[in-house]
C-alpha cells in the first residue's frame, strides 16, 4: 500500500486536505482523532494521564478537560513530552491496527500533526505538508477559532517551526488562498501522482519514463531529496543495508543533470542484493528487471562488476537505485567519480560539457538510453583514469564502513 504522511502547522488546513483525501478514497488515519479516543473514560490512556496530571483536568463528567490540559502543557514543554509519552504509544498502537486492516492497494493517510516533531517522516513513501504563512494562521486562529494572540503563538510555537516542516516535506500544499484553491491542488495530486504511485507499488513496477535528455540546471535541494529517500531504504532493510550514498551528477554541486536522484546501496553481497529487493519495492523502489552488470572501467572482470538496478515508483521523482556488492569496482567507481568531480572543478567542467554535447546530440530520442550509451566512451577514456590519477594524487580513500575485500566485490 502506499502510505503517505500529511501534517502541518495549526490553521495551516491539514484537515480540509484530509477530508478531501478520504473523499476521494483514501484511507484515512487520523492522529487527533485517536488521540481523543484513547483517553476517553474508562480507558487506560485516561488513567495514565490523570496519574500524571491529577484529577484536576477531568471535568465534571469524568471526561478529561482539554482547554484546561491544554494551559498546562503549552506553557510548560517538559509536561507536553511527558503527556506525549503517555498518548503517542497508544495511538501509534491503534492507528497500526488501522492500517493492517487496510487493503494491500490502498493509499492510506495518517494526519499526525506532529510528524516532524517525533521524526516519523522516513517511515512514509511521501510526506504530504499542508503550509500558511504565519500571518494567515495566526489570523484564522484569532479570528474563527476565537483564541487570543497570545494563546494563538503559544500554540504555533510549541509546533515544529515552518521551515522544519517544508524541510520534511516531499510534496508541500500551499493554502494561502481559497479553499477551492486548495481542495484543486488535492485533487491534482490525487490524479496525477498518488494514484499512479499507489498502482506503481501494487504491480512493482518502476514509473515510466520517456523523453529526450534535458539538463536542469543544478538544485540546491538535490541533496535534501536525496538524503530522505536514502533514509527511507535504511528502514526498509535495516539489518542488511550498509550505506546509501547520494551518487552521480545531482550530487555534485554547482553541475548540470537531468533531474534523476542516483543513490548507491551498499550490500555485503548479491544475495543480500536479491533478498531485500521484495522489501525495497515495498519501499516505493521496484526491481528494474534486466540491468545486472555496469560497463567495466579499467579492470577486465565483467563478474566483478554485477549490481542490481532500481527505480522509484512515484511517478514524480525520478530515481536511479544501484544496489553494489560494498568493495566491488563499480561500488568504488561511483563513490571516487563523485568525489573527483566535487575536488576537481576542470574535471567538473570537462564532465558538463560532454554532457551537454550529448544532450544535444540526442535531443530527439523518444528516450535516454542512448545519451548514456554514448557517455561510456568519455568514462572509460577520460574519467577512469583522469579520477584514479586524482585518487592517487590526493590520498582518496573509500569509506571504512565494510572490508573491501576481493571475494565480496564478486558478490
Amino acid at each position: 500500500m502506499l502510505k503517505i504522511g500529511l501534517t502541518g502547522g495549526i490553521a495551516s488546513g491539514k484537515s480540509l486536505v484530509a477530508t478531501r483525501l478520504a473523499e476521494l478514497g483514501a484511507v484515512l488515519v487520523d492522529a487527533d482523532a485517536i488521540a481523543r479516543e484513547v483517553v476517553e473514560p474508562g480507558t487506560p490512556g485516561l488513567a495514565a494521564v490523570v496519574d500524571a496530571f491529577g484529577p484536576e483536568i477531568l471535568d465534571g463528567e469524568g471526561r478529561l478537560d482539554r482547554p484546561r490540559l491544554g494551559a498546562i502543557v503549552f506553557q510548560q514543554p517538559e509536561r507536553r513530552a511527558e503527556l506525549n509519552g503517555i498518548v503517542h504509544p497508544l495511538v501509534r498502537e491503534r492507528a497500526a491496527a488501522v492500517i493492517a486492516a487496510a487493503a494491500e492497494d490502498a493509499v492510506v493517510v495518517q494526519d499526525i500533526p506532529l510528524l516532524v516533531e517525533t521524526g516519523q517522516q522516513r517511515n512514509f513513501h511521501l510526506v504530504l505538508v499542508v503550509d500558511a504563512p504565519e500571518a494567515v494562521r495566526l489570523q484564522r486562529m484569532t479570528e474563527h477559532r476565537g483564541m487570543t494572540e497570545a494563546d494563538a503563538r503559544s500554540r504555533m510555537a510549541a509546533q515544529a517551526s515552518r521551515q522544519d516542516r517544508l524541510a520534511a516535506g516531499d510534496v508541500v500544499l500551499t493554502n494561502s488562498g481559497t479553499r477551492e484553491e486548495l481542495l484543486a491542488a488535492v485533487d491534482g495530486l490525487w490524479n496525477g501522482r498518488l494514484v499512479p504511485f499507489a498502482r506503481n507499488i501494487s504491480q512493482g513496477a518502476v514509473a515510466a519514463r520517456s523523453g529526450a535528455p534535458v539538463l536542469a540546471a543544478p538544485n540546491p535541494d538535490w541533496p535534501r531529496q536525496a538524503a530522505g529517500l536514502a533514509e527511507r531504504l535504511k528502514v526498509a532493510a535495516p539489518d542488511d543495508v550498509l550505506a546509501v550514498d547520494h551518487i552521480g551528477s545531482t550530487a555534485v554541486p554547482g553541475l548540470e543533470a537531468k533531474d534523476v536522484i542516483d543513490l548507491q546501496l551498499a550490500v555485503p553481497d548479491l544475495a543480500t542484493a536479491d533478498r531485500i529487493a521484495p522489501l525495497l519495492g515495498a519501499a516505493g523502489f521496484p526491481l528494474w528487471p534486466g540491468i545486472l552488470m555496469d560497463s567495466p572501467h579499467g579492470r577486465p572482470d565483467p563478474a566483478a562488476w554485477s549490481k542490481r538496478l532500481h527505480g522509484n515508483a512515484d511517478p514524480a521523482r525520478p530515481v536511479n537505485l544501484h544496489i553494489r556488492v560494498a568493495g566491488s569496482p563499480g561500488w568504488r567507481f561511483a563513490l571516487c567519480f563523485r568525489d573527483w568531480l566535487r575536488a576537481d572543478p576542470a574535471a567538473r567542467e570537462e564532465y558538463a560539457a560532454e554532457k551537454r554535447r550529448m544532450a544535444a546530440l540526442h535531443a530527439s530520442d523518444a528516450n535516454t538510453s542512448g545519451y548514456a550509451d554514448d557517455k561510456e566512451a568519455w568514462f572509460r577514456d577520460v574519467a577512469a583514469p583522469g579520477m584514479e590519477r586524482w585518487a592517487e594524487s590526493s590520498g582518496w580513500q573509500p569509506p571504512s564502513y565494510v572490508s573491501t575485500s576481493a571475494n565480496a566485490a564478486q558478490g
